[in-house]
């Protein structure tokens, strides 16, 4: 896979979801072997989304090396949750994947996923409110 095949591959997911009513892309760049892809969502429900992702393909293998992927309330004012990677806990199990959950100081253990993956969690959470 080439990196632009992955952002299309993105859009797609996003143009597709039936929980993402607007995407808005706010940057896009890639070269043949990596890229980068930021986007503000507003979902069926009213809440905000924002994903960013650096990743590289690595013999055809899409790898996500940065994200943050920041779930809000309709008006921003309050995190649902925030997925990320940035090093700032290393005590965590899976250092340094973790997730905040409603604030900044609720913080758990995550997993690195792709926009894709993400998107797939965030319609399996709202599958009851859609």
């Amino acid at each position: 896979m080439k990196a632009q095949a992955y952002l299309d591959a993105i859009k797609l997911k996003l143009a597709t979801s039936p929980i993402v009513r607007e995407a808005d892309v706010v940057q896009e760049r890639s070269l043949e072997d990596r890229g980068f892809f930021r986007a503000r969502l507003r979902l069926v429900n009213d809440d905000f989304v924002e994903v960013a992702e650096f990743f590289v393909i690595d013999q055809g293998q899409v790898q996500t090396i940065e994200y943050r992927y920041h779930w809000m309330d309709s008006d921003q004012r309050r995190l649902r949750k925030r997925w990320d990677n940035a090093s700032h806990y290393p005590g965590l199990p899976n250092f340094p994947h973790h997730v905040h959950i409603e604030d900044e100081n609720t913080v758990e253990p995550g997993q690195v996923m792709g926009i894709a993956a993400f998107i797939d969690g965030l319609e399996r959470s709202l599958s009851g409110t859609v």
